[in-house]
């Protein structure tokens, strides 16, 4: 029944504020995965952050939905004070029981779309240091280190850049 694949297709949408709970959840689980001592508590309500960006003018959240579940997220914007065509990949997560069955491929691309439809030519992120899986994911869909921002001595992030590509 056609009703069964659709149940089972992979949906990327924008994130709805009263999502914000299960988003804050998911990038929870996450993060821990690269933090061997537990996720740092600088006591950020993550609920609100993410219902923040969620509904910010000017940003977007995509969530990759599958079987009724949110298995993914990504948050981007322009920067304060970047040129109009940079975009910044601040929160890109998968959920790790989906890791490596193509979810994080599927919302990078669809993350992708949305640059090169609103003009983006650069978009840039910060991984953490310790975060080698999300590097070599990174990596592979072209992300390379960013010139401009090279690591400080003692900084837990590395800088990367992606060119979007226009299509004609």
């Amino acid at each position: 029944m056609i009703s069964d694949r659709v149940h089972d297709a992979l949906v990327i949408r924008t994130a709805l504020p009263a999502e914000a709970e299960t988003v804050a959840a998911l990038h929870l689980r996450a993060r821990s995965t690269y933090y061997p001592d537990g996720v740092p508590d600088a006591g950020t309500d993550w609920t609100e952050a993410w219902r923040g960006s969620i509904e910010r003018p000017g940003a977007r959240v995509l969530c990759a939905v599958q079987r009724g579940r949110i298995v993914a997220v990504a948050s981007f914007r322009t920067p304060d004070g970047a040129p109009a065509d940079t975009v910044k990949l601040f929160q890109f997560h998968v959920d790790p029981g989906h890791w490596r069955s193509g979810i994080g491929t599927a919302l990078h691309a669809a993350c992708v779309e949305e640059w090169r439809a609103d003009g983006r030519r650069r978009a840039v992120l910060e991984v953490h240091a310790d975060n080698r899986r999300a590097q070599a994911f990174y990596a592979r869909r072209g992300w390379l280190p960013d010139p401009e921002n090279p690591p400080a001595e003692g900084d837990h992030h590395l800088y990367l850049r992606y060119a979007v590509e226009t299509r004609e």
